[in-house]
């Protein structure tokens, strides 16, 4: 199977996209509403992978967002080992009907997970070669917002190869509604 991102029309089309844009990349609008959070953004922009052009498919969160997500998959584990019934968040189906005690002991694995620093986290971009659509970035920067300012430096230091990742590890707890 071809992969289109690697399609020179194709590339030529989201060059294209960009420049109408005044950008050097094109925010993807996801189904979940996840780019509206400030803490994430879906975006192609065009770079080159081995020698030739092709579309990179991006996925950039804070790290703050990445720390959390690690904290409560840890937690859901945790829960898992306690309470053999407890059903995780990702498996419970429309009707599913919280237990508040279950609820609250996960509340509180996720503070003393915070609290210990079990969880530490660095700057990281992951390159998945076996995308469907060019190429595949997961990436996660120690910044409070994803904004244009950041997608646009980010992609403009991934070309260029000055593209300096932070390895300080960090913790981050919970700020409180």
């Amino acid at each position: 199977m071809k992969n289109e991102g690697f399609d020179p029309q194709e590339i030529a089309q989201l060059k294209a996209e960009c420049q109408q844009e005044g950008q050097n990349y094109v925010i993807v609008e996801d189904e979940d509403g996840m780019n509206d959070s400030g803490e994430f953004a879906h975006f192609q922009f065009v770079g080159r992978y081995n020698g030739q052009e092709v579309i990179y498919d991006a996925v950039m969160g804070t790290l703050r967002l990445n720390h959390s997500s690690l904290v409560f998959e840890e937690a859901e584990v945790r829960m898992k080992k306690s309470y053999p019934n407890y059903v995780e968040v990702e498996k419970r189906k429309p009707n599913y009907k919280a237990n508040e005690d279950m609820e609250l002991m996960l509340e509180e694995i996720i503070e003393e997970l915070e609290e210990e620093e079990v969880i530490q986290v660095a700057e990281f971009v992951e390159i998945d070669e076996d995308f469907e659509y060019g190429i595949g970035l997961d990436i996660a920067l120690n910044v409070e917002e994803i904004d244009d300012k950041v997608i646009t430096k980010f992609v403009h230091e991934f070309n260029a190869g000055t593209l300096k990742l932070d390895p300080t590890l960090y913790s981050f707890t919970s700020e409180e509604e």
